[in-house]
């Protein structure tokens, strides 16, 4: 796998006449006055060998809110949020061209450790993955790689991180059962429980409800909502309205460009575009 970088300054003209933002164009990250970016990208373009996914992405993602990603499958959410801590590493042919940036720091200079990177910027996937371990195993198992080993250490994170995501009493009983034992829903919290105890600043939750029932779909939603004063969250989500309730700022994209992103509320009622209001209201998607 090859990843390039580029920095704004050293994208061709001929390439912002393609798809995407052109160069000359003012960029206006659509955030409210005050918010800080934890996240920024500029001019992001990937590519899956010869074929170009995304398009000139400009996204700044708030410290502390939580950001919505929605748009028609294939349309590069998740391609974009796995750049993000670059899980696009792991595929084949994968290049990756502009900035994207943490905290000021450029995610793909060769000096950064992806480890530390992932560490910092979690993620949680469409489905579940507990690891067949216990489930006080699981949650710890980061910090094990981080070179915990205090067990009181260890036993504090473990239902700190239980805790928060909102799984303790249910589960306080049974720390050393088999993780797979859990139903659906709690497997996804413990995936939460699990990226969380790691203290990360970001947290990715890729389509996190996809695979669940619209009970434990109402609990996740609830724990996204708690989360917020304590971690940045971008969430990938086809459900317009999950993503009317949960989020700060919606992003939507379509065919691997950003079309419009701004705060949730007037994104849904008074969008800017076309495209958008068309998506939104179902004539497309």
């Amino acid at each position: 796998m090859s990843t390039e970088l580029d920095t704004t300054e050293n994208v061709t003209d001929e390439k912002s006449e393609r798809k995407g933002r052109p160069m000359n164009e003012p960029f206006d990250n659509g955030l409210s006055d005050g918010e800080e970016p934890v996240i920024e990208t500029r001019n992001l373009d990937l590519y899956y060998g010869s074929t170009q996914a995304l398009f000139g992405v400009n996204m700044d993602i708030p410290k502390k809110k939580v950001v919505a990603l929605i748009g028609p499958s294939g349309c590069g959410k998740s391609t974009f949020l796995r750049c993000l801590n670059r899980m696009t590493d792991l595929i084949d042919g994968v290049r990756v061209e502009g900035s994207i940036k943490l905290d000021g720091e450029e995610v793909n200079h060769k000096a950064i450790d992806v480890i530390e990177l992932r560490r910092r910027v979690g993620m949680i996937f469409q489905r579940y993955n507990p690891f067949p371990k216990s489930i006080f195993e699981n949650v710890v198992y980061g910090l094990r790689i981080a070179g915990v080993r205090n067990k009181s250490d260890l036993e504090a994170a473990c239902e700190k991180s239980l805790r928060n995501s909102a799984l303790w009493d249910e589960v306080k009983d049974r720390l050393h059962e088999s993780a797979l034992s859990l139903s659906g829903g709690q497997q996804q919290r413990l995936c939460i429980a699990r990226a969380i105890a790691v203290n990360p600043e970001v947290v990715l939750m890729d389509e996190p409800c996809s695979a669940l029932d619209p009970r434990s779909t109402a609990r996740i939603e609830e724990l996204i909502s708690e989360l917020r004063d304590d971690y940045t969250i971008a969430i990938v989500t086809h459900n317009m309205q999950q993503a009317s309730r949960i989020s700060d700022y919606t992003g939507f994209l379509f065919e691997g460009e950003l079309i419009e992103f701004g705060d949730t509320n007037r994104l849904f009622t008074n969008p800017e575009q076309q495209k958008t209001e068309d998506y939104i209201t179902g004539r497309f998607g």
